[in-house]
Parts: structure tokens; C-alpha cells; sequence
């Protein structure tokens, strides 16, 4: 496991963990300028103790929809009676999970986050959602060159976030659980399976965004090198490239 914040001075608004009936990454997102006057809480809050409510329920005989779905719904209504849980600039977040059990290797991902399946002989398989990505990239132009923190620039991004979980749009966590509907799931036999990992969008970068590896190349690295390898080589890309930094985790096992 490896997490390397993208911002210097602010907190790393990712999460993972392990137990050992499966593995959990929850990628914070959310506030934008005045977020603190709707969540009081934080993003980092938030992505904790949904990461930490999915752990303790991720080994009990239930769907991983409705592991997600409950874990929503009871992190919702511990800040439901102090925050604006419903606003659109409230903290949320992308999610990946894998489960181990009854002879299968489960998954599920919500948001852009992704999760990377090795399997004997056959090519990795890779479970990502791309709708988030698709629409946030029809923004950059229209964001480039607008000062950060203008009124200007605080509209498109609420703009952005109101494509969030409705239809249309991308899914993410938040104050809803039924958006676990939209979750992306499936299944494989255990004994096909040869290493898994789950990636936050900062740091699968190195192959959806630099493509400096395929993701075959990428578990490889993971087995010889270590995530923290693979984060390196994302800083180096995205200095050398001129790419605003993210915050980056990996957790995986072979």
C-alpha cells in the first residue's frame, strides 16, 4: 500500500485498507471555495469513515451494492443534523472494492477509481468508470485561462458538480445510497486470479493519462517495484508534462 498526498500542505483526501476478506480505496472529493460553511466535517472526514464503515462490513453475506449502499447511509446520518449533506459542494467520493470470498474475487467501482485484476495467461482485467472523466474533461477548456477562486471559475465548477449523480452525469458516493445502482460489479474465480490492486484516479494516471505502461506493465512494476514505484513515476510525468497534481494511493496483493 502507498499514498502520497498531491497537494503540499493540504491534507490527502484519499483512504484505503485491508482486511483480510478484501481491500477498500475511497478518493475524497468535494469542496470547493466556502465548502466549509456546507461540511464542516471536511472531505478527508468523509472518506475516512466511509473507507473505515466498508472494512467492517465488507466480510458480511451481502452485496457489495448493499455493503456501499448501507455505508453511505450510515455516514450520512452522522453529519446529516450539521452539515448540508444535500449541497452540491458538500464532500463525496469515488470508491473501489474488492472482496475474497466463497472461491470468488468480487469487485465494485463507483466513480473514477479502478480496480486491476491480474489473471493466469489472459490479460489483466480492468473494471473503471469513465463517465466522470468524459465529462470533466469538456470543462478544462472552458476552465483554462480563468483565474481560480473568480466568480467566473466557482460557477463552471458548480456547474460540474451539479452533472454529479443525476442523470446523465457520473456517480460518485455521497448523501444517497441508492447511487449504488450505478456502480460498476462483477466477479471471477479466485484460482484464475494472480494479484489485485485498486488505483485512485492520481494514480492510475500512469496509464490512462501519461501511457507510460499498459496495465499488465503496470502490475509487473506493482510486483517488482512497489506502488510507491508507480506513484514516483506519476510526480516525474506530471512535472515533466505541466499536469496539476493529485493525491495518489495504491493498495494491492498478490
Amino acid at each position: 500500500m502507498a499514498t502520497d498526498a498531491g497537494h503540499p500542505g493540504r491534507t490527502n483526501e484519499d483512504f484505503a485498507g485491508a482486511v483480510p476478506s478484501g481491500m477498500v480505496l475511497v478518493d475524497g472529493a468535494g469542496g470547493i471555495a466556502g465548502a466549509e460553511k456546507v461540511c464542516h466535517h471536511g472531505v478527508t472526514w468523509y472518506a475516512s469513515r466511509l473507507g473505515g464503515a466498508l472494512l467492517g462490513t465488507l466480510s458480511q453475506d451481502r452485496s457489495l451494492r448493499d455493503v456501499l449502499a448501507e455505508s453511505i447511509e450510515r455516514i450520512t446520518d452522522e453529519h446529516r443534523d450539521t452539515c448540508d449533506v444535500a449541497h452540491s459542494i458538500s464532500p463525496y467520493a469515488a470508491v473501489a472494492m474488492l472482496r475474497f470470498s466463497g472461491g470468488l474475487v468480487e469487485h465494485l467501482v463507483l466513480g473514477d477509481a479502478v480496480v486491476v485484476v491480474s489473471r493466469a495467461e489472459v490479460e489483466p482485467f480492468v473494471a473503471h468508470d469513465p463517465r466522470e472523466v468524459v465529462i470533466a474533461r469538456s470543462f478544462e477548456a472552458r476552465l483554462k485561462g480563468i483565474p481560480e477562486g473568480s466568480d467566473e471559475y466557482r460557477r463552471l465548477l458548480l456547474e460540474l458538480r451539479a452533472q454529479r449523480n443525476s442523470p446523465g452525469g457520473f456517480w460518485v458516493a455521497k448523501d444517497d445510497p441508492r447511487v449504488v445502482d450505478e456502480a460498476i460489479t462483477g466477479s471471477c474465480p479466485a484460482d484464475e486470479v494472480t494479484a489485485t490492486a485498486l488505483l485512485s484516479n492520481g494514480a492510475s494516471r500512469l496509464v490512462d493519462t501519461f501511457g507510460l505502461t499498459g496495465w499488465a506493465g503496470l502490475l509487473h512494476l506493482l510486483e517488482t517495484d512497489g506502488p510507491g514505484e508507480i506513484i514516483r513515476r506519476v510526480r516525474e510525468a506530471e512535472i515533466r508534462d505541466g499536469v496539476a497534481t493529485d493525491d495518489a494511493t495504491i493498495v494491492c496483493r498478490s
